[in-house]
């Protein structure tokens, strides 16, 4: 089944069932999901009976933490359940109202467990050592109570908390404002596009327009963006503010010796991996400098502004890649892996793992999901082409981490952590795009997967740690009791992409608004870990590709750590140590690389 072939999106009930998931191995009915429903339902008020009592046995403790994870799973596998046979059609009522019933026993479990984690930490740490070494069956729960004792540092009293709290809500205002502002009310006008026609400048076009091969198109589209923010700049230069300074109190006030320490210290991680991060990618700053030089060569131009550097420097090249085929190619790609990993990918692609197509009402994008206890889903809507090939790829990498995580380790360390959540889904595209370099004959072909190559490591390694230094600088500001007027922000934010893209490129004064449209900064120093995943799974991928068995068995390991430990010590197994520049060095050596074989092909 070919998308070529679709003129009108088909019905749900049109697509052929090899290419739809199939969620009955979740639940066989819709009879089974409330039946579990109702009997999770049940089991909270018995769960609530614990509180209080948490300190007074190590077996009292043990069978709260056992009911909580029982509740805990069962939750996961009716919300995931839900709101996946909602993403199959949206329009289909019933499941809406499966989806809303699901998530209101979610939230109503979340406030009946919240009690737990402040019980715990009220038990003398003495207390809790003793209470880990009782029995055999506590000794699963020495990881998360260990970690538990680690953060009392940065606990405080029970009213404390209780004030902080309610604090909480009053601190996501400047993110919901900024939310509002971005998302609601904020307007960019329009342009007239390739074909001459008037059309809405949106959040969700502007990427589109600025990878138009017509640069009239590109220029305006950016000019109406960052035209629109600069009309808004007092405000969002005051809602970015005010969420820095809510970040900063919150630090100040548990003790940490600042914001990003705060940030960095839940999942453990030292200091020393952001700073490494960012001193080393500016030390490698010369390679991006020599790509926008090659990038504006390629594009013939006497001048490479910002509203240049997304439009394919390869024009031209349409490769066709049917799905059947994408799973062919992907299984080849991924053979350094091993015949048990390839046999765990055949099994996704054959028994229901993965639903293809688009459909009327089915949710857009594409994405990795399930529950624990059940196989790993993945959700897409395929097209015949490079990018959703390795899309798959990225998915089934999600997948396979998923599904080893699960088989490996108890419900309470089955998740991993965002630091590491990345990692398998690029080595997965890393390892696809490097068998795809080696068997492309045709040159164009090649020129424009070399591109493709490059442009990741543009866009997620080079940028992601350029806002992150805008992260640290600004929290910095704030901390030392500077202010973050709009002027300021501007500055700081020109400055960076001065010394980030070099003297080639000309940074357009509406780039240095482009801070006010970033989502991510409501949520602080969180994109640098797209940049140390990124950099983990290059160095990852080229250590597999030389056929080293052991780097093979130290990934396999990797994927089925979970949340066992903390994501520094799971990645320094493999032989990454992200607290060293060597990843990152490893990572931009084959940037490098892409980048002196670009740069001969280029006439």
């Amino acid at each position: 089944m070919s998308q070529d072939t679709i003129q009108a999106l088909p019905n749900r009930n049109e697509i052929e069932a090899t290419y739809k998931w199939k969620l009955e191995d979740i639940y066989v009915s819709d009879e089974a999901f409330k039946k579990e429903y109702e009997e999770t339902a049940q089991n909270l008020p018995q769960l609530e009976a614990f509180k209080g009592s948490l300190a007074t046995s190590s077996d009292t403790l043990l069978k709260c933490l056992q009911l909580a994870n029982e509740i805990s799973k069962k939750i996961e596998r009716i919300y995931t359940y839900a709101f996946m046979r909602l993403h199959e059609d949206s329009t289909n009522s019933f499941y809406q109202g499966l989806s809303d019933q699901a998530q209101t026993l979610s939230i109503k479990a979340s406030s009946t467990s919240s009690f737990i984690v402040p019980e715990i930490l009220t038990i003398p740490t003495d207390t809790l050592h003793i209470f880990m070494r009782d029995s055999k069956e506590m000794e699963v729960y020495t990881h998360y109570l260990q970690d538990l004792i680690r953060q009392k540092a940065h606990i405080l009293s029970a009213d404390q908390e209780e004030i902080l709290a309610q604090a909480g809500e009053l601190a996501q205002a400047p993110k919901s404002i900024f939310s509002m502002l971005n998302d609601a009310d904020i307007r960019f006008g329009t342009i007239k596009n390739e074909n001459d026609q008037s059309v809405e400048v949106t959040h969700g076009r502007f990427i589109t327009f600025l990878e138009s091969k017509d640069r009239r198109v590109r220029q305006e589209a950016f000019k109406a963006v960052y035209t629109s923010y600069q009309q808004q700049k007092n405000t969002l230069a005051a809602t970015l503010s005010a969420s820095v300074k809510q970040e900063v109190f919150f630090a100040r006030v548990r003790k940490y010796d600042s914001a990003l320490h705060a940030a960095l210290h839940e999942d453990n991680t030292p200091l020393t991996v952001y700073t490494n991060l960012i001193d080393t990618v500016h030390n490698h700053l010369p390679l991006l400098h020599r790509y926008m030089a090659l990038r504006k060569k390629r594009l013939g131009l006497e001048e490479l502004h910002m509203y240049d550097l997304h439009t394919p420097i390869v024009q031209n090249v349409d490769i066709s890649i049917p799905f059947e085929e994408a799973k062919k190619t992907i299984e080849k790609a991924l053979a350094p892996l091993g015949e048990e990993y390839l046999k765990i990918l055949r099994d996704g692609y054959n028994t229901g793992w993965i639903d293809v197509y688009e459909n009327k009402g089915k949710r857009s994008g594409a994405y990795s999901w399930g529950a624990y206890g059940t196989h790993p889903y993945v959700l897409l809507n395929y097209q015949d082409n490079v990018n959703n090939m390795f899309t798959l790829a990225h998915e089934m990498g999600h997948a396979l981490h998923s599904y080893y995580s699960d088989a490996a380790q108890p419900y309470i360390y089955a998740g991993y952590k965002i630091f590491v959540a990345e990692v398998a889904s690029t080595v997965n595209e890393a390892l696809l795009m490097e068998y795809m370099l080696a068997h492309t004959t045709a040159p164009k072909e090649k020129e424009y997967l070399l591109n493709y190559y490059m442009e990741q490591f543009r866009t997620t390694l080079y940028r992601q740690v350029m806002f992150a230094e805008f992260e640290k600088i600004t929290h910095e500001m704030i901390e030392k009791g500077e202010s973050l007027t709009p002027d300021v922000l501007c500055a700081v934010y020109r400055d960076l992409n001065v010394q980030y893209y070099g003297s080639d490129v000309v940074i357009d004064d509406d780039i240095t608004m482009e801070w006010a449209r970033i989502p991510h900064f409501y949520n602080g120093f969180y994109v640098y870990q797209y940049a140390t995943g990124y950099s983990s799974a290059i160095a990852l991928s080229q250590k597999i590709l030389t056929g080293d068995p052991e780097a093979v068995d130290q990934y396999i390991t990797f994927l089925k750590s979970g949340n066992s430990n903390f994501p520094i010590e799971i990645l320094k197994k493999t032989g990454v140590d992200m607290t060293t520049p060597e990843p990152i060095e490893r990572a931009l050596k084959v940037f490098e690389e892409l980048l002196t074989q670009m740069e001969a092909l280029t006439q």
